[in-house]
């Protein structure tokens, strides 16, 4: 019996608090922003809403700290790109560049008038001598293109003289410069008509030997080939020093060559010129580098 008064007692409870439940539920669905749910939602927003703004001041310098490192990550790889793509650019006009001053150097040797009306062949310079000492420079054309030593060699540009053949081969030739110190050159100046010799001496101006003349040299006189060993009317060089003859002793002065030996590249060689003599070829005769190679 108590056991089941016991079970009474305890169903009528849940039955009771399921009432009061529905009830109180009822009520805060009818009242309009009044129920016990919205007091209870506004509280929890009033407790947790200064925590959420904490946490929003808190992280909100985190993530933009985030963001910026992401940002400058972008910002270094674009840089990078840009500085690639500038590096190319650069390269590229480089290359141009030189492949503008070849056509021009090609375009220059193509209009140059030889001196006389001679005919001559163009060539390219492919090697510099073993050293500085060495004033030779290898062309890559040889006797299969008519080449013979003794020839006449002009700068494509200028016109001025850069040297004579000294050393055949079948596909390539040496040159050696006016400024050899083996190198010598009658010449006439153009302003007096009086003629002389001028010799090379390595790194320094030619030097110019004037015996039985009368007019002085002055600073900037042209001097061109006589024809004796060369063509005659190219141009070799200007005067540095003013000279006057002195009695027995001749006139003696310095040239710069018109051609800049530093910057030469396309050459013409004058093939329908005999020479009166040749240059000897050197105990070094058969010792001509290959124009495959490339220039040194």
């Amino acid at each position: 019996m108590q056991s089941f008064r016991r079970f009474d007692r305890a169903t009528y409870l849940l039955i009771g608090l399921l009432v009061v439940s529905f009830a109180l539920t009822t009520l805060d669905v009818r009242g309009s922003q009044s129920g016990l749910g919205e007091a209870l939602r506004d509280g929890a927003q009033t407790v947790f809403s200064p925590l959420q703004k904490a946490a929003t001041a808190v992280t909100r310098p985190v993530v933009g700290f985030i963001d910026g490192i992401s940002n400058l990550a972008g910002l270094r790889e674009e840089n990078d790109r840009l500085r690639q793509q500038i590096a190319d650019l650069e390269s590229a006009a480089q290359e141009s560049g030189t492949l503008r001053a070849q056509v021009e150097s090609l375009q220059a040797a193509a209009d140059l008038d030889v001196p006389g009306e001679l005919t001559a062949i163009t060539a390219r310079i492919f090697a510099d001598g073993a050293s500085d000492f060495d004033r030779i420079r290898f062309v890559d054309k040889g006797s299969d293109d008519g080449v013979a030593k003794g020839q006449a060699v002009i700068d494509a540009n200028t016109g001025g003289l850069v040297g004579r053949v000294d050393l055949v081969s079948e596909r390539s030739a040496r040159v050696r410069l006016i400024t050899d110190i083996r190198s010598g050159v009658g010449v006439r100046n153009v302003n007096t008509n009086e003629t002389g010799w001028v010799e090379g001496r390595g790194a320094d101006p030619l030097q110019l030997e004037m015996f039985s003349v009368v007019a002085p040299v002055s600073i900037g006189d042209l001097l061109v080939t006589d024809g004796s060993r060369f063509p005659p009317e190219i141009g070799v060089g200007t005067v540095l020093e003013p000279a006057e003859s002195e009695a027995g002793f001749g006139l003696f002065s310095t040239v710069e060559p018109i051609i800049d030996l530093g910057r030469l590249d396309y050459v013409k060689i004058i093939v329908g010129w005999s020479p009166l003599d040749a240059v000897t070829a050197g105990p070094d005769s058969n010792l001509i580098p290959n124009p495959s190679i490339g220039r040194e």
